[in-house]
């Protein structure tokens, strides 16, 4: 059974239909969509406010901007990957100054090979990416968890003399014999004895 790729959003900003047409017919409808589109850096601001994109194509040089700056500010958003398109000629300068925000640089004119490679690449990247983001948060939610139950635990040791081991297991019992999670007990504890 083949396995179903996850759909990618994604923009592609140029000033010209030719570069559009060419990364349209190179992003698979399966894989990439819903595919937009905008022909200068302002409009594709707008767009990326509005909505959020796994993936940005910037073909260069753009009417507002010649591109970089869009894709430096784009690349706040840390889960959408960024691929800038400029001239031979510029390459190694555009390279330095947007390496470090993580926005892959490719040089013009791009064989469909390297171009598809590279999208590929970057959608790789995106997947996991969001992977370590939604890592991170449920760490940061058990992390505030066992902060708020440290605290009530230290509640129950100060006002009602309890000893640590003691005041665990009644935060876990009161959990369980509620069918509750400990955290809510934990909250309960502190708004009964704080206020």
């Amino acid at each position: 059974m083949a396995e179903e790729y996850r759909q990618t959003s994604v923009l592609i900003v140029s000033s010209g239909s030719t570069a559009i047409d060419y990364f349209k017919g190179l992003l698979l409808p399966n894989r990439f969509n819903p595919i937009e589109t905008a022909a200068n850096a302002g409009e594709a601001e707008r767009r990326v406010i509005e909505k959020a994109f796994g993936l940005v194509i910037i073909n260069t040089p753009l009417p507002d901007d010649f591109g970089t700056k869009l894709a430096i500010n784009l690349s706040r958003f840390e889960t959408t990957g960024i691929l800038l398109l400029v001239k031979s000629t510029l390459y190694e300068e555009i390279l330095y100054k947007t390496e470090n925000y993580g926005i892959v640089t490719l040089s013009k004119p791009v064989d469909k090979h390297t171009a598809s490679q590279t999208i590929n690449a970057l959608v790789s990247m995106r997947n996991r990416m969001q992977s370590f983001e939604s890592r991170v948060e449920s760490l940061e939610t058990r992390m505030e968890e066992i902060k708020i139950v440290n605290r009530a635990k230290l509640i129950l040791v100060e006002r009602l003399k309890m000893s640590e081991p003691e005041a665990h297991r009644f935060i876990e019992k009161s959990a369980m014999d509620r069918c509750v999670k400990k955290r809510e007990i934990a909250e309960n504890i502190i708004k009964t004895y704080e206020n």
